[in-house]
């Protein structure tokens, strides 16, 4: 909007850990600037897809225009962006800093600081952010606002004297969190007569525009009919439409400087978008691009197939789409003997790989199976060449094999003092080395470097077990080294299933081989035939389980009479086990490879 100065534009994110009140916030401040109806309201207004109602987690950053008139007595445009909290979603909080000049830091102030609060906090002091301290839920009886503003001061270091002490859920002191955004954060920077510059800062598919884009315009004007260049691409295409949320699309004629919006341009392929890439006139370009985000790296890989053949081709184009609203989202095409045709698709951690496959299976209908999750190993062979290995089926022969590389993590771990015995000791079983332990009133926080290989599993659901919901977690990538390790291939009937194998450190194969196997056992349907599973290292089987045969009574019409008539019959039962055993073929069924592969500790 054309009317509104530069210096009464305020950009900000919403910051926090998990299920401190971010979504709750947002539907308040959306609510007290008039922005919805009554009538339009609802819970987590901002959170538009299924998976993040039901789960109550925010998976996709959403951004909404508000208009304030502040105590002043002027009109403000506030563009607020609703982050999410999970560590695997860090890449979209990352995204939405890049596109603001200040946050708003919401701490529970009957937790207190978790770890994935000081993770954002982090996160936005390197984009060079105003940080002003909600403190939410102080209306619940185990508030204890003056000890986490004291906290917040010694963890994070950031003054929390004028903390806003708000409730989300009733709506207290909102307008106080408004005052602070005008009076507090900075306004954003800009030339509305330079070259137009403008960051790329999300896309995703729709089915009746086409590619939607979220820009944030840096400099210049972005308006309809312009014919704009990615500067990273170098495609070209006319804009169509301009325009920003409120949380509904509303078209507007441009957007200047500091605003943030969407554009659509008839883009019909997700290639030519690159989130990051900067946006620039045709005629009149920029003369350097804005500086993008960094390309985020998958830690875990699997591999997805459809369950009927035919949707192949169904799935790489649902890929495709999902890949254009997921940056962090990566795939390429596989085969596998027991799976056939599918892909090998990387992602930040498990949620994001459950998230990833149960938007698959719902937005686009599809049945898969998913092999067991791993990361990316590094294989340095005898003659100097260096492999990235991210599928343990295509392992090479120990023989030509120097060393195997694996990543290892840093944790932050943030526990009450009761439960830090058990956390250590958890953390000590995976092959942890600890790194620091400090305290901060009654919580500790444990440093630790962990093996990431160790942690992909089912590491977050221990730690919340063994510390009855209140440990926090976050982490970062800390290099690779060295470690002992093997690749143990299942074997059903002395075929080897390659969606099944997987890499283990040499001291947990044998455990973990056996409890594939018992759980294999109890998955598999008997057969007429008595079916071995084993677990093996190379040619040698470190675990094995036996599913009797399935045994049909033979000897039921035989009543009275010479015991040698019952007798033939067995044999000749026990004549046919044996030729079926030879070319019997054993079905997997699909329940038993995705609880197969949900391993246990």
């Amino acid at each position: 909007m054309t009317d509104v100065p530069l210096a009464r534009i305020r950009n900000f994110a919403i910051i926090a850990h998990i299920d401190h009140g971010k979504s709750t916030l947002a539907d308040r401040l959306i609510q007290a600037t008039g922005t919805l109806s009554a009538r339009e309201m609802k819970e987590q207004v901002l959170d538009n897809m299924d998976i993040e109602r039901e789960r109550g987690i925010t998976i996709k950053a959403q951004t909404v225009r508000l208009h304030y008139r502040a105590k002043d007595g002027q009109d403000y445009v506030l563009n607020l962006m609703d982050t999410p909290g999970h560590v695997d979603f860090a890449y979209e909080v990352s995204r939405s800093l890049a596109a603001c000049e200040g946050s708003l830091l919401v701490v529970d102030a009957s937790q207190g600081v978790e770890a994935q609060t000081l993770a954002n906090v982090y996160q936005a002091i390197d984009a060079g952010h105003e940080i002003v301290p909600v403190l939410n839920k102080i209306d619940l009886p185990a508030a204890e606002p003056e000890r986490v503003r004291q906290q917040i001061e010694d963890v994070i270091g950031l003054p929390a004297d004028d903390a806003v002490m708000i409730s989300a859920k009733t709506g207290l002191n909102i307008d106080q969190v408004l005052e602070a955004l005008v009076t507090r954060l900075p306004p954003p920077k800009g030339d509305p007569d330079a070259p137009l510059k403008a960051l790329l800062v999300d896309s995703w598919y729709d089915a009746y525009l086409g590619v939607v884009i979220l820009v944030r315009v840096k400099d210049g004007r972005l308006r309809r009919g312009q014919k704009i260049r990615m500067m990273a691409t170098g495609a070209t295409h006319p804009v169509e439409q301009v325009g920003v949320f409120r949380p509904k699309m509303q078209t507007v004629d441009d957007l200047g400087p500091g605003e943030v919006g969407y554009i659509t341009a008839g883009i019909k392929t997700v290639a030519d978008c690159s989130v990051g890439d900067t946006l620039t006139e045709d005629r009149n370009p920029a003369a350097e691009a804005l500086p993008g985000f960094k390309p985020s790296i998958p830690v875990v890989w699997c591999g997805l197939y459809p369950v009927d053949a035919d949707d192949f081709e169904r799935l790489r184009e649902s890929l495709a789409k999902l890949r254009l609203n997921d940056a962090s989202f990566h795939y390429e095409a596989e085969t596998s003997a027991a799976l056939g045709f599918g892909f090998r698709c990387g992602f930040l951690g498990l949620l994001h790989l459950e998230i990833v496959q149960e938007r698959l299976s719902r937005e686009f209908d599809l049945d898969l199976i998913a092999t067991a999750p791993s990361v990316v190993y590094r294989v340095h062979r005898t003659n100097g060449e260096v492999m990235e290995l991210h599928n343990p089926a295509d392992m090479p022969d120990g023989s030509v094999i120097e060393r195997i590389e694996e990543p290892w993590i840093k944790a932050t771990i943030m526990v009450p003092d009761d439960y830090l015995g058990a956390v250590l000791q958890l953390c000590n079983d995976r092959r942890g080395q600890q790194v620091d332990l400090t305290y901060v009133g009654n919580r500790a926080m444990a440093v630790y470097r962990l093996p990431l290989n160790e942690v992909v599993f089912d590491f977050y659901d221990r730690l919340k077990s063994v510390s009855r919901g209140y440990a926090s977690f976050d982490y970062q990538m800390d290099g690779y080294t060295e470690g002992d390790l093997v690749k143990i291939s299942i074997l059903v009937n002395l075929d080897p299933v390659d969606a099944l194998a997987f890499i283990a450190h040499r001291s947990h194969a044998e455990s973990r081989g056996r409890s594939i196997c018992e759980r294999l056992k109890e998955l598999i349907p008997q057969q007429l035939f008595k079916i071995a599973i084993q677990a093996a290292i190379g040619g040698r089987v470190i675990a094995r389980e036996t599913i009797s045969a399935l045994r049909k009574d033979v000897t039921a019409k035989c009543y009275g009479g010479d015991i040698t008539r019952k007798r033939k019959l067995l044999e000749k039962q026990k004549e046919g086990k044996k030729r079926m055993r030879q070319f019997g073929k054993v079905e997997i069924p699909q329940s038993a490879f995705l609880a197969a592969l949900k391993m246990d500790s």
